[in-house]
């Protein structure tokens, strides 16, 4: 099913894609995120994309080559927990079926993003979660581990956040955690938030982690590649379908006490799985990632429940036809219609004026950054802006004139005049830069 999408579809590569690239490729020459990379990313996930990058180097083939080991580890073990922990009457396989399907609802599910690492690490703590629903466990290993998984997450991506309060919801209210293991486990949780802390704090970058990671994110502009009502239809399916699954179950089948809380809490992940999507400063489908574990649980009651033959042929087309179509329709659609132009990376001959060249590109369109590699550490156009249109704070204008004397873009792509106006406010810019063209600085 992914083939098709890359084969046949030619899947584009996407803005965030090409950030996180370039983010790993500047940690692997030894700088260090936030102090050296003007960036959102978690500092999790920007840890594994200079890994990456040490490598295999600017590669988008590993991208999706990790990401579908990352999808089956995921599948495997939603499929294992359900069957550990007797979710359903039936040892099964179908849940894990489900959930390759769900991954293939969208193209840029199937790449390595903070999203997805950090669902990984959720779907672990709901494992812990389970383990203390049925098994009524009174030691503190699985307790602690429920938090340490739901923090590490939160280092890969920030909107994940949300799930704090679902652990304490769900722990307490569903798995009935004690006082002292309610403590326990946010400690857990707070231990690998601590650890980022203090690393950035030895690397003398605390005040920007803090900054852009937690803050910057929800104060600037929303980033919209992909309209909301866009995500809604194209996630309209499955969401009807789990709903279907969930009155199936509902209705259907009676259950046991431990299958009544282990629902209990996927509908209070649903919950908050979708309040984690209104936190995203970007609006793509991969953010949605997080409500497929939840999703698979509902959808799967259907096939496993339903007993009328012919509804369950029709639904069974409808959902592992239907479902994959509507992703490759989706691309097809949004290609066609160039509702993809702010999501896509699309190289055209007026960006091969800097190949090769290591660049500073001020502006959406990064597609510049394609052949090249990135120059100083403004990565984030709008989280740079703080820093380059502050002309009140001569330290951060020090600051900026210090990091272009030392670094030297050998092209400077100024789409929103931010570089212009620099200049007026340090004239001794003008004597490094020449402009040509409309938007282009060149390195004197």
């Amino acid at each position: 099913m992914s083939s098709i999408y890359y084969w046949v579809l030619k899947a584009p590569m996407i803005q965030p894609e090409l950030i996180w690239m370039l983010a790993g490729e500047r940690l692997a020459s030894g700088f260090h995120m936030y102090k050296d990379v003007v960036d959102d990313t978690g500092p999790l996930s920007a840890g594994v994309y200079w890994i990456i990058h040490l490598v295999f180097g600017k590669n988008l083939f590993i991208y999706k080559f990790i990401a579908g080991i990352v999808i089956l580890f995921q599948v495997a073990y939603i499929n294992s927990l359900f069957i550990q922990y007797k979710s359903f009457e039936e040892n099964t396989y179908i849940p894990a079926a489900v959930m390759i399907v769900l991954f293939h609802l969208s193209f840029d599910f199937l790449t390595i993003s903070p999203a997805l690492m950090g669902s990984t690490f959720i779907v672990l703590a709901l494992g812990q979660l389970f383990s203390q629903t049925v098994l009524q466990k009174e030691g503190s290993d699985s307790v602690l581990l429920v938090g340490v998984f739901g923090g590490i997450a939160t280092c890969f991506h920030f909107p994940l956040v949300i799930f704090l309060p679902f652990l304490i919801v769900a722990g307490i209210a569903v798995s009935g955690f004690s006082f002292n293991q309610f403590v326990l486990s946010l400690i857990g949780y707070f231990l690998p938030i601590v650890f980022c802390g203090l690393y950035y704090f030895w690397m003398d970058a605390l005040p920007e982690f803090i900054f852009e990671y937690f803050f910057a994110t929800r104060i600037i502009d929303i980033y919209s590649h992909v309209g909301f009502m866009d995500v809604v239809v194209l996630f309209a399916l499955p969401i009807l379908l789990a709903l279907f699954g969930y009155f199936v179950g509902a209705w259907f089948k009676l259950i046991t006490v431990n299958q009544q809380k282990q629902r209990q809490l996927i509908v209070i992940f649903l919950v908050f799985a979708i309040s984690s999507i209104f936190l995203t400063n970007r609006s793509t489908p991969y953010q949605w990632i997080i409500l497929i574990p939840a999703l698979t649980y509902f959808i799967s009651q259907i096939f496993i429940y339903l007993t009328h033959a012919k509804a369950l042929n029709v639904l069974a087309v409808v959902f592992f036809i239907g479902v994959p179509l509507v992703g490759y329709s989706w691309l097809a659609y949004q290609k066609n219609s160039g509702n993809l132009r702010s999501y896509e990376v699309k190289y055209q001959e007026k960006h091969k004026i800097t190949a090769g060249k290591r660049i500073l590109v001020l502006g959406d369109d990064i597609a510049y950054y394609k052949e090249a590699s990135l120059a100083t550490s403004y990565l984030n156009s709008k989280l740079s802006n703080r820093i380059l249109k502050d002309f009140d704070d001569f330290a951060d204008m020090a600051s900026v004139y210090q990091e272009f004397l030392t670094e030297r873009p050998e092209v400077i792509i100024d789409q929103e005049s931010a570089f212009e106006n620099l200049i007026k406010r340090i004239p001794l810019l003008e004597n490094l830069y020449q402009k040509s063209g409309e938007d282009v600085y060149l390195l004197r």
